[in-house]
């Protein structure tokens, strides 16, 4: 049995050193050595991770104390034979439970996406030969062959390496492919510049590798990933803990109130013990906002739809209240902030620079120059043919084969008028010299077209062919003695902009030439000129995060790219501080504390792994901050699921980064980040007018019972009534305010504080004054109908339509909290609200005037003369609660004016 690696320090070691460490050879393993191995090892899986079923789904949806006391009244009221009671209570905790069910989505299922990126094959070395296996068979030892186009099966130490290049991006977020090599690197090397490593679910774009397995399933850096995610704590977003606290201080309230009433009407004996009972179960029926969890989840719902219509799919309901307190967004560079596509941005020629733009790979765009385009003919030309990508246009989009970076000089080829698709027909390959990390350039020899002769091209990095030349192409045309120092200024300046460069140069040969040779090309060479290329940054996410800016929105960008490529897009996008990088090798030199002082002035932090993204996270909620991650790589999952909102790319996404995420981009536009955090803040505005709205309709039923049982009166509602109005009528008016638009400046005030408490003492003012008012109309609607003679029956459905009358004209007075209500666009409402009240108007006449719910809701028929009473009650309590508005809110601005007077002076 081989010995256990230490697969933290593989990239450190000689290819000997691991093979000696994994007892194997070149030549892989025996079957019957992986068979063992396979048995001690396992499966190259990831762990499953565990599911919630649908019934425990449902079953949560009773968790809340305050289902728990309607179930208690539902219990106790059918042990005393109220059978309609408990049936109308269990119809509204079933009713609550069955809409959360609906709307709660799919469980989280990260592990079993990042499982699916294993390769489904692989091709080793057993018993000395070649042999296709499963991908999930192989073993520590196993000796893998990759070639272009794999999917790297397992973590390999590179025993072989030609001209191999992989894209990593998945995990280490850097743009264009990673070359590969044998030689070890140091211990403390970041992800991305272990060149010696390919790890499990990148893939190989070109060139051949020889390899042997170091780590499969959970210890592969992806399955360490899978490791962290069920590791990671999900937060409970601040409106589940808000609501969840006031819960249970309102349940606490109205358990001790009815005790006590219980036991003082016991102990006094002021009515029989069964209808004090039920008098006290009122009282909390009425106190319960039974309709409140419904309306609260319809209204995150609603807000699901709307963000669905800018492209932001919501996973996880309450995320969608948390978008709307983010205080910082932390967002991946590659694919987020930048199209995750290679461009030719500048052209560096013996004249000058040419600036480069156009749209993704598509070969149509401009080039600024002060002299002629046509004089880049031969630099296109060497671009073209010195190339082994391809691009097609396919329903309107242009895609690439092979390198992306090949691919971009093949779209700027086409930019400068150049056909490259018949130069490459006209201009046979008679030879190739592949690009080799240890020359660091690639050669053709291509036969001439007409009158030209045959030419060697070559590119490469810019230092290595500087100096292969002898001359360099000027702006006319000639060939003249290079400048060495000229270019080495200019590309200097260039690749400070991020950018990455690559020289073109170039070598007339006879057209008897068929073979290339070292010699060839070594000296004598003619430069043509470079061109700098860059992942370029959308121009929305510009847009974006100055809007995020101006609603007081922190922008930091986190990638595993260099810290140059970094800092120039983060200039380019107009982040603040972009001149300060930190790179993860800074951020394993930081204990916690000093990170966190660091953190805040810092907005860019490159090379980074998924710890590092992680504890950046976490640092920033240590500071009370509310933090959105943005990410599309596995590497970004871990940091998605423990901030406060998690926002995955939805196109270029990995599955495991979607199922971490609570809500994703369907069109990976970071500006769609800024609508979402816009419809997150009417989601909140939405739902403290409900709850302004629910909140004061209990509380006048609540007082109004409570009154009765102190003055030793009748209930002037009963309980089944309370019921009817919390949750059919209530339910109803309280949905239509789950549709109400965006208010003006949303965008434009600061996010609010983490823990804010969803009941400010003003809100509390407002809902113990609409109580108020509420208890002086139904108590006094009622009281007025017995003074004149009517049944205790009429007097309480006279009480309870009154009661749905003040709500009515209440729900106006909610739609415009911080203004008057008393204008044409407020009084006009919308067709949502409109449309509630017209089916809550035909609710009441159905229970008051039909014969058999008047049976079941205790119900007598209320003449028209009362009826027009009623109406002119709700008027008034609208123009006194709209006063009273008024005067609080001038009072606060006054205040708030002395304040600011204080503070300017």
């Amino acid at each position: 049995m081989t010995k256990m690696l230490n697969t933290q320090i593989c990239h450190t070691q000689k290819t000997e050193e691991i093979l000696e460490a994994l007892e194997v050879n070149s030549q892989g393993l025996t079957s019957e050595e992986a068979e063992k191995r396979l048995e001690h090892f396992g499966l190259n899986r990831l762990p499953e991770a565990a599911k919630r079923g649908p019934i425990m789904r449902f079953l949560m949806q009773f968790n809340s104390i305050l289902i728990y006391v309607l179930l208690g009244a539902a219990a106790i009221t059918a042990f005393l034979d109220h059978w309609i009671d408990s049936a109308v209570i269990l119809a509204v905790v079933i009713v609550n439970a069955v809409i959360g069910f609906i709307q709660e989505g799919k469980a989280e299922e990260a592990m079993d996406a990042i499982r699916n990126m294993l390769a489904p094959h692989a091709n080793v070395m057993r018993d000395g030969q070649r042999q296709s296996i499963e991908g999930d068979r192989l073993v520590p030892g196993d000796v893998v062959l990759l070639e272009a186009g794999d999917k790297v099966p397992a973590d390999l130490r590179l025993l072989q390496a030609n001209t191999m290049q992989v894209q990593e991006a998945i995990l280490t977020g850097e743009s264009v492919p990673v070359e590969k090599d044998i030689a070890p690197v140091r211990q403390d090397a970041a992800l991305g510049d272990r060149a010696c490593m390919a790890f499990s679910g990148t893939i190989v774009t070109s060139g051949q590798a020889r390899g042997v397995v170091t780590g499969t399933g959970a210890e592969t850096e992806i399955g360490k990933i899978s490791g962290m995610l069920s590791k990671v704590e999900t937060l409970v977003t601040p409106l589940v803990k808000q609501t969840n606290r006031f819960a249970e201080y309102l349940t606490i309230f109205i358990l001790t109130v009815s005790g006590l009433i219980l036991l003082s009407g016991w102990y006094f004996q002021t009515m029989p013990f069964t209808e004090l009972f039920m008098a006290v179960v009122g009282l909390s029926v009425a106190a319960i906002p039974e309709g409140l969890p419904a309306v609260l989840t319809i209204t995150l719902a609603v807000g699901v739809q709307a963000m669905a219509e800018r492209n932001a799919i919501i996973r996880r309901l309450p995320a969608i209240e948390t978008l709307g307190s983010v205080s910082v967004i932390c967002t991946d560079k590659t694919g987020t902030l930048t199209r995750n596509e290679m461009m030719v941005a500048s052209v560096l020629t013996a004249g000058g620079v040419m600036q480069v733009d156009g749209e993704g790979y598509a070969p149509q765009g401009t080039i600024s120059s002060d002299g002629d385009v046509a004089q880049l003919h031969d630099l296109a030309l060497a671009a073209a043919l010195c190339n082994d990508a391809a691009i097609r246009e396919e329903d309107g989009q242009w895609r690439i084969e092979g390198d992306p970076m090949e691919a971009a000089l093949l779209s700027f080829a086409g930019k400068t008028g150049l056909d490259w698709e018949q130069e490459q027909h006209q201009r046979e390959r008679r030879d190739i010299l592949p690009f080799d990390s240890t020359t660091r350039y690639m050669a053709t020899l291509n036969t001439g077209s007409g009158d030209h002769q045959a030419c060697i091209f070559v590119k490469g990095a810019p230092e290595r062919i500087l100096g292969m030349c002898t001359e360099q192409r000027d702006a006319n045309g000639e060939n003249v003695p290079i400048d060495p120092d000229y270019w080495q200024e200019q590309a200097e300046h260039i690749a400070s902009q991020g950018q990455r460069l690559l020289a073109f140069a170039l070598k007339p040969v006879g057209a008897d030439h068929r073979g290339l040779q070292l010699s060839d090309i070594e000296q004598g060479l003619i430069l043509l000129g470079m061109t700098g290329m860059i992942d370029p940054p959308r121009p929305e996410a510009v847009a974006a995060i100055a809007d995020c800016y101006h609603a007081g929105i922190a922008v930091k960008m986190i990638t595993g790219d260099h810290a140059g490529t970094a800092a120039a897009i983060g200039k380019q996008i107009g982040l603040k501080n972009a001149d300060r990088v930190l790179t993860g090798a800074d951020l394993d030199a930081m204990d916690d504390i000093a990170l966190t002082d660091a953190i805040l002035e810092t907005d860019i932090f490159a090379r980074t792994s998924p710890e590092h993204k992680l504890r950046l996270v976490m640092a920033l909620q240590s500071h009370g901050l509310s933090v959105a991650m943005t990410g599309d790589g596995v590497n970004d999952a871990p940091a998605l699921k423990r901030a406060d909102a998690g926002i995955a790319m939805g196109q270029k996404g990995s599955e495991a980064t979607k199922e971490a995420a609570d809500l994703v981009l369907a069109d990976d536009n970071f500006a769609s980040i800024a609508a979402a955090v816009r419809e997150g803040r009417t989601v909140y505005d939405n739902i403290k007018k409900v709850i302004a709205w629910t909140l004061p309709t209990n509380g006048g039923e609540a007082m109004t019972v409570l009154l009765a049982l102190m003055l030793g009166l009748m209930l002037p509602i009963t309980p089944v009534q309370i019921l009817w109005i919390n949750l059919v009528t209530a339910v109803t008016l309280g949905i239509a305010l789950a549709f109400e638009p965006t208010e003006e400046r949303t965008m434009l005030r600061p996010p609010r504080a983490k823990d804010e408490p969803l009941l400010s003492g003003e809100l509390l003012w407002g809902i113990l004054v609409v109580s108020l008012v509420f208890l002086a109309g139904v108590f006094g609607i009622y009281k007025y109908a017995i003074l004149q003679g009517y049944s205790i029956g009429v007097a309480r459905t006279m009480a309870m339509n009154t009661l749905v009358v003040m709500e009515i004209f209440h729900l106006f007075f909610v739609r415009n909290l911080y203004g008057t209500s008393i204008t044409w666009d407020a009084m006009k409402g919308t067709k949502v609200i409109w449309l509630a009240i017209t089916i809550v108007t035909l609710g009441q006449f159905a229970v008051t005037y039909l014969p058999f719910l008047q049976k079941i809701f205790q119900t007598e028929d209320v003449p028209f003369d009362y009826g027009v009473l009623i109406v002119a009650i709700g008027v008034a309590s609208f123009i006194l609660i709209e006063i009273e508005k008024q005067v609080r809110l001038r009072f606060f601005r006054q205040k708030e004016m002395d304040k600011n007077a204080a503070i300017t002076g």
